[in-house]
């Protein structure tokens, strides 16, 4: 797929989209924070087919593969299929994020001192979940090797800064956010810039959060999952069955796409986890935003 050119008004992380209906073009003036238009749903799936795939993902020899993994296989494969949910909207504009970049925060060690980190990875939308595993396996070990990533070093360079001048110096960091002014430097670190954010509740032993969305940056997207748990189900000849769930939860910008669009990808998602070894394979075609 050869690159697109760059043309006025495109960010540095994605191209201006000059075909949308006019209803799409005055939402985000209508709802001008992220905060007006989050819509919030919760759904479950059944871990069965999952639980399988993962077991014999390490049978293969990825190790560490889990959960997480599939998860985030399948939502890169949602967006192979439908790009408009890899959309995000700045300085009132509606975008086409160049990449799949996914954020996720991290603790170096599950205790209560231990401080947070964030990983960003980028994804290509033809990546398997093997692939998937690779990326994400190298960005985490990479994230615990380091005393300081990329991110902590920003962030400690902004701390140091007066608590006045520091006020400022958001705001202008905003203010060159919304024209599309931040240097790649900053976008490549921030955790506030990206196509999803991803946290696990599972590692907590607690049911899925509804992740509020930032209004700096442009994550149009929080999924949160839990851990897994049972419910006792009839079969059809009236038996009682005890199958394994896992809850999980979106926060979205509903300005990014309409919300029968957003469903047709959720109900993708939902297929590639009931069968999951669709994800060994690349897809068939991946599909492209319009312009």
């Amino acid at each position: 797929m050869a690159a697109r050119k760059r043309r006025f008004g495109d960010r540095k992380d994605g191209r201006k989209l000059r075909s949308l209906a006019p209803y799409e073009t005055i939402s985000p003036y209508i709802m001008v924070s992220r905060n007006d238009c989050q819509n919030y749903l919760r759904d479950k799936f059944d871990t069965t087919a999952v639980d399988a795939y993962v077991l014999q993902k390490r049978a293969e020899g990825l190790t560490g593969f889990g959960i997480m993994h599939v998860l985030l296989a399948a939502y890169i494969r949602m967006i192979s299929q439908r790009p408009r949910i890899n959309r995000f909207i700045s300085g009132q504009k509606i975008f086409s994020r160049n990449a799949i970049v996914i954020n996720m925060a991290v603790k170096k060690k599950l205790t209560e001192d231990s401080v947070d980190t964030v990983i960003k990875i980028t994804f290509d939308p033809a990546d398997t979940a093997a692939l998937v595993y690779k990326r994400f396996e190298d960005a985490l070990q990479k994230a615990f090797a380091d005393t300081e990533n990329d991110f902590d070093g920003t962030a400690r360079v902004l701390d140091y800064i007066p608590g006045l001048v520091k006020k400022f110096a958001f705001w202008l960091l905003k203010t060159l956010d919304y024209f599309g002014l931040l240097p790649m430097s900053l976008l490549s670190v921030s955790p506030f810039h990206g196509s999803m954010f991803i946290t696990s509740m599972g590692s907590l032993g607690i049911p899925p959060i509804y992740h509020h969305l930032y209004s700096f940056g442009n994550v149009p997207v929080f999924l949160a999952f839990g851990a897994k748990r049972y419910e006792n189900q009839l079969d059809d000849g009236g038996k009682v069955l005890k199958k394994k769930y896992i809850d999980y939860t979106f926060v979205t910008d509903e300005r990014i796409c309409d919300g029968f669009y957003f469903a047709s990808g959720l109900k993708l998602f939902r297929a590639y986890l009931g069968r999951p070894s669709v994800l060994d394979f690349p897809p068939a075609a991946v599909v492209e935003d319009i312009e």
